[in-house]
């Protein structure tokens, strides 16, 4: 087990370090990353989340148990948050980034482990998983950037951002075209995909770049905080939902592995896209893949515990 996380959380430490040489060695112009960090919010993270929502693959899965477990398990820990925002000493844009830090997961990591831990079956429950988490994630962060980002918005802001929002945006198509029964055309399916799949080690790269450790010392709080909450409230909180809606066996353990997951690339960029704290969050993200190498296992080992018990 704890090898499978290891060998899933590697990569990710690897891009996001190469991400950091390359900024700091000068290899690609210093306008490179900006633009690399629209196409992905804009183009790239959209293909992914849609072409994983569109394409699922449900067969015996639990979907109901599964998603509501999921989602209501989200919005606690997401409420908690922001009753704990008085006692956080950091301004309102990094709040942002404590925020998304505390409910945001790294999807390829959780594929991954799942397909490692289940098979074909466990590539089906992820999906069920990023169904029912990602649309709830985006929407959430979305209204708390409207009210803690940098540029504050108004109703009609709000509502345009939520309606707009291109992550929010794919997430629902997705849902949506799967729902009703569709098929993605031929060459447009692998197409999609395949600007999906770049939008992983395009993010990865663009945290590595935003590291600045000379700040080291102010993101202490902030990942402390969020990390706590990512590692320890949230898999809490998902165990005793789960044995209120009678979730268990292997979609129980992907259920608690979905939401003790790191952050992900996609914070830093929604957080440089809509007036977060975009240098904070990428140290989030990556003292958080970090800190997963150890809380990952130790999570699965106590869910092991509490089914015993």
């Amino acid at each position: 087990m704890t090898g499978a996380v290891l060998l899933a959380l590697l990569p990710i430490v690897v891009l996001i370090v190469l991400g950091m040489a390359l900024r700091h060695r000068g290899f690609l112009a210093e306008s490179f990353w900006p633009q690399a960090e629209r196409l992905g919010y804009y183009v790239l993270l959209p293909c992914l989340f849609f072409y994983g929502l569109a394409t699922v693959q449900i067969k015996t899965i639990p979907v109901g148990m599964l998603s509501l477990t999921l989602i209501l398990a989200t919005l606690v820990v997401a409420m908690l948050v922001i009753a704990l925002r008085p006692l956080m000493r950091i301004d309102d844009p990094a709040f942002t980034s404590v925020f998304q830090g505390s409910v945001r997961f790294n999807n390829y990591v959780g594929v991954t482990l799942a397909a490692g831990m289940f098979g074909a079956n466990g590539i089906a429950m992820a999906a069920v998983c990023n169904a029912a988490i990602v649309p709830t994630v985006n929407v959430l962060c979305v209204l708390v950037f409207a009210r803690y980002g940098a540029v504050k918005l108004t109703r009609c802001g709000i509502l345009k951002q939520l309606t707009t929002n291109p992550l929010v945006v794919a997430s629902l198509s997705g849902i949506a075209f799967h729902l009703l029964g569709l098929h993605l055309p031929p060459g447009l399916g692998p197409a999609i995909q395949t600007l999906g799949a770049a939008s992983l080690p395009l993010g990865l790269l663009c945290v590595g770049a935003a590291l600045e450790f000379h700040t080291a010392r102010q993101w202490v709080g902030p990942v402390a905080s969020s990390s706590a909450i990512k590692f320890l409230a949230m898999p809490v909180m998902t165990v005793a939902l789960a044995r209120l809606t009678g979730l268990q066996g292997p979609a129980l353990t992907t259920a608690l592995l979905f939401q003790a997951l790191p952050t992900a690339s996609s914070a830093y960029i929604m957080a440089r896209q809509l007036g977060g704290d975009a240098p904070l969050m990428a140290g989030i993200t990556a003292m958080q893949t970090v800190i997963a190498l150890i809380a990952l296992p130790m999570v699965l080992i106590g869910l092991s515990m509490v089914i015993q018990l």
